[in-house]
């Protein structure tokens, strides 16, 4: 059975720090390129951040420089440090793993709530 366990949200003042994490199971991680998205009520899902087999991650242009993303795959883990938090980074965080080798693979966390307000 395939999970992927997101925690770090919570509520934090504008200008403030959080800290993502997911870990999952049931999967090879290290043949999963890994993601972080973002949905608001009444919008589509969107990509905020993602991190390939390689390590390297990148950015939606709204995040660039305030987020960062890592992945450890020694324990199947990805995080995402959230600096300089801003109202428009309000909404649910979602845990992605996708991989299009031998077949197309998607699985999805349940969601953690980030909440930017003063």
């Amino acid at each position: 059975q395939v999970r992927l366990v997101e925690s770090g949200g919570g509520m934090v003042q504008p200008g403030g720090s959080l800290k993502l994490s997911c870990v999952a199971s049931g999967i090879r991680f290290s043949d999963y390129t890994m993601g972080w998205w973002r949905q608001v009520p009444g919008k589509h899902r969107e990509l905020v951040a993602q991190v390939d087999l390689g390590g390297t991650a990148t950015y939606t242009d709204s995040v660039k420089g305030r987020f960062t993303m890592s992945r450890d795959d020694a324990k199947n883990t990805v995080s995402l440090r959230m600096n300089t938090l801003a109202r428009e980074d309000t909404g649910v965080y979602y845990c992605n793993a996708n991989s299009n080798w031998p077949e197309l693979r998607n699985y999805w966390g349940q969601g953690t709530q980030v909440i930017v307000s003063t």
